[in-house]
């Protein structure tokens, strides 16, 4: 078909020419979409201010040789404090970094966008601590979804009960008992209390997290493991999130 209508969340912008940009958006059905929107970098363009990152957005495409073309968009979901808030800018870049590696032009998965539109929803008005939670419960759902689900109730080796596990094994997403753990480059440090957390952050829903309350020592502990997993299951280069990370680490 020539031409054709999708909702979708605009991810980043990329220059193209002198005027245009390539925008990378992900689709309600879980696809990513690149294409050109046409003058957007001139002054005025009616496109400039709909194809922001984070902008939730109705998109009219027609479809073109290498990229499809933007022909028109009315916007669902501004989230303009996702961009003019540092804190939260910081914090949806790392969602926007994500998805822009985990999503895949024709690769369905619905249930990733609903993901995102609560999780911009929920930072839009999240400070502090809460937004810290927000990245940390995004990052294991959109793994979780990718098909890399951590579990945190029993030994990933052997099944056993693992209570007092301190150890926790990127390669097969959970905690490591007494009797499997060891000094593998894929272990790294998980105490019980920050296992609780993420737990506890993965069975809630967006719009919950950032009520749950969780110290901001035992969260940072945990986005340093979840940085730390999706690293290893993800070959690619995430800038945001090694940013967000270096900067957790200055203000602790």
């Amino acid at each position: 078909m020539p031409s054709y209508r999708v909702r979708a969340v605009s991810l980043k912008k990329t220059k193209l020419g002198e005027t245009d940009l390539i925008v990378t958006m992900l689709a309600a059905d879980g696809c990513q979409v690149r294409a050109v929107a046409k003058g957007a970098r001139k002054p005025g363009s009616r496109f400039g201010g709909r194809v922001e990152p984070f902008i939730v957005a109705d998109f009219m495409l027609h479809t073109g040789r290498s990229l499809d073309v933007v022909t028109d968009a009315e916007i669902v979901a501004s989230h303009a404090a996702l961009r003019e808030d540092y804190d939260r800018s910081t914090a949806a870049s790392v969602v926007a970094d994500v998805l822009d590696k985990i999503s895949v032009e024709c690769q369905v998965e619905d249930r990733l966008f609903a993901l995102t539109e609560a999780t911009l929803d929920a930072m839009d008005t999240a400070e502090g601590d809460a937004l810290l939670a927000l990245v940390v419960a995004f990052l294991l759902k959109s793994m979780a979804m990718h098909g890399y689900r951590p579990q945190f109730r029993s030994c990933a080796a052997c099944g056993a009960t693992s209570a007092g596990a301190t150890r926790f094994s990127l390669e097969l997403g959970g905690p490591l008992c007494e009797a499997c753990c060891g000094s593998g480059p894929d272990h790294v440090t998980l105490t019980p209390t920050a296992r609780e957390a993420l737990a506890t952050l993965m069975g809630a829903t967006m719009a919950e997290v950032g009520e749950i309350g969780i110290p901001r020592e035992v969260l940072a502990e945990a986005f340093a493991v979840m940085r730390a997993f999706v690293v290893y299951h993800v070959p690619a280069r995430l800038k945001a999130l090694g940013m967000y990370g270096a900067e957790l680490s200055g203000r602790r």
